[in-house]
């Protein structure tokens, strides 16, 4: 999935994907599911979808909006179900409509399927160009179709053989929660970009969810992160471990700097964790003498909290956040989005008035949020701006599954951070240094992640430098 429409100052999120299996009477897997949903809303926020299944029949009710949005009057429901996937999207292939919702749901010889992705398939336009040239008909235009029609076209015997053939012709991220009327399948792509975790509840109840976080809404244990290169089945048998590539653990480092939610654990390490670390580093890279230290709600309280505790300079609520106004991002033209700014954060002049502050943030893209942040904080009467940031410039795209923007409009690939200091109005500003970021990455290994984004070191060659290639409409936009 990828996209070259960025909000002022945020990377927009990828997905979320979810699963239950059980046979326990008095299990509702599509309830669960929508509680799982409920707790990766953060992952997307533009449609959501369940599908489930009795064992005979299987169903998908999807729809645009937030989970309470799409089922405000029901959660889908069956007699005797016990699988069900779910997902939540944020459009990053293809435009936000309903056709390209998810879980997709196929009928084809072998049965039916159906299928939820996070990611970002690199080679899907190459893959999709194949298809179609040999008479396949696509309904949508997400890549994540490429992978039901692969799995629909492969003569191997059984599903996990379908699935595991169709993965090892895909390029890219991708995290997949997979349903037939028997099984609920995960995979996680060998270099593990997206995250994908497995619990359980008593002997007969499985889960499976981007993030743990999900798993603690229904009362689950967390049992293991479904490695990279590996494929779980679930059925009645229980849970069976495949290996379907070689692992080359690469995680998207910004899922610890932003994407997940704090209280999540991802690859054996603490979101939270993480990101106090990465708050005492930029104490400790700065040494700012100031007054008190604020962050950007919600995504840079964490980072706030460590520098604040490494500096020993009070941390306080500075700015104050709409918590019934969604993430800025979701609006779909600049002026909208700059009125978003105003409705979702406000200053607190009594808290900032005459105070030299350091304000963290956890990232800058286009930098525009950046600069009416720094002038609410002026016009509110703070002395001193000064700005940190919890992640290094991002000057590179990312093809993994965040939806970014082309080169030439990420601020820090066309100016150097004096220039941005300059633009946003701040009185200095320092982003986080790579090896202070991989510093706090220790506990899992900063070999084991990406940082594209930041040096320009792709996990993964691309093929293709295209930007046409990686458009978001790039299955809309082809001539006929």
């Amino acid at each position: 999935m990828y996209s070259v429409e960025v909000e002022g100052n945020k990377w927009k999120e990828e997905c979320g994907v979810y699963g239950v299996y059980s046979r326990s009477a008095e299990a509702d897997v599509s309830g669960m599911t929508y509680l799982g949903l409920y707790a990766l809303q953060h992952r997307g926020q533009e449609s959501a979808g369940i599908a489930i299944t009795d064992g005979a029949w299987m169903d998908v009710t999807r729809g645009m909006g937030l989970v309470n949005e799409v089922f405000r009057h029901q959660v889908p429901h069956m007699d005797n179900q016990y699988i069900a996937i779910g997902h939540v999207r944020y459009s990053t292939t293809g435009s936000s409509m309903l056709a390209n919702t998810q879980p997709l749901m196929v009928n084809y010889s072998g049965g039916k399927i159906s299928l939820a992705h996070n990611g970002n398939l690199t080679n899907a336009t190459e893959i999709r160009r194949e298809l179609e040239e040999t008479g396949t008909i696509f309904q949508t235009t997400i890549d994540s179709e490429v992978f039901v029609n692969l799995i629909a076209r492969s003569r191997k015997a059984t599903v996990e053989e379908k699935i595991s053939e169709s993965l090892n012709k895909i390029e890219g991220a991708y995290c997949l929660t997979i349903m037939t009327e028997n099984k609920l399948i995960g995979a996680r792509d060998p270099q593990g970009f997206r995250p994908l975790c497995l619990g359980k509840i008593g002997d007969d109840t499985w889960i499976l969810s981007s993030e743990s976080c999900g798993l603690d809404v229904v009362g689950a244990e967390f049992v293991r992160d479904i490695e990279p290169g590996e494929m779980v089945v679930i059925d009645d048998d229980g849970v069976k471990s495949y290996k379907f590539a070689e692992p080359k653990l690469n995680m998207c480092v910004f899922e610890y700097i932003y994407f997940a939610r704090p209280d999540s654990v991802l690859d054996g390490l603490s979101v939270h964790e993480a990101r106090f670390e990465m708050g005492r580093v930029l104490a400790r890279e700065t040494n700012y003498k100031a007054d008190i230290v604020i962050s950007v709600p919600d995504s840079g309280n964490t980072a706030a909290s460590g520098y604040a505790y490494e500096s020993g300079i009070p941390y306080v609520e500075g700015l104050v956040k709409n918590r019934y106004i969604g993430r800025t991002f979701i609006q779909p033209t600049q002026k909208k989005r700059d009125t978003a700014v105003k409705l979702k954060l406000n200053a607190i002049s009594s808290a900032v008035q005459g105070k030299s502050v350091v304000m963290i943030d956890d990232s800058i893209v286009r930098g525009t949020t950046s600069g009416k942040i720094v002038r609410m904080l002026r016009n509110a009467g703070a002395r001193e701006i000064h700005m940190c940031i919890s992640s290094p410039p991002i000057v590179y795209p990312c093809y993994y599954g965040i939806d970014t923007s082309v080169r030439k409009e990420l601020i820090a690939a066309t100016k150097s951070v004096e220039e941005i200091c300059e633009y946003i109005g701040a009185d200095s500003l320092h982003f986080l240094s790579l090896d202070g970021l991989k510093h706090c990455m220790r506990k899992l290994g900063p070999d084991h992640m990406c940082y594209a984004c930041f040096d320009g070191g792709y996990p993964i060659e691309q093929k293709s430098a295209s930007p046409a290639e990686h458009d978001k409409y790039v299955f809309e936009q082809r001539k006929k």
